[in-house]
């Protein structure tokens, strides 16, 4: 339940806010695609995780580039 109104969120702010906004993403895919990937495949506590180390990232800091939603086997991040 928690997940889906999560994911319905992401949703809103693709399509009303994100529209509004200069494009400015630094990654691919970008970070609401990412957190909604993360959020499907990993749950809500491993989806949320990732995608706040990944908005973390998303900064003038970090050149971007392709980014990835890490399969489940894998732990690269955590």
């Amino acid at each position: 339940m928690c997940k889906k109104l999560l994911i319905l969120f992401i949703r809103f702010y693709q399509l009303g806010i994100s529209p509004l906004l200069p494009k400015s993403c630094r990654f691919y895919p970008s970070c609401s695609c990412y957190a909604e990937e993360a959020l499907q495949k990993h749950g809500i506590f491993k989806g949320l995780k990732l995608a706040t180390l990944r908005v973390i990232k998303c900064g003038p800091w970090h050149p971007g580039g392709y980014d990835p939603v890490p399969d489940e086997k894998e732990n690269p991040r955590c």
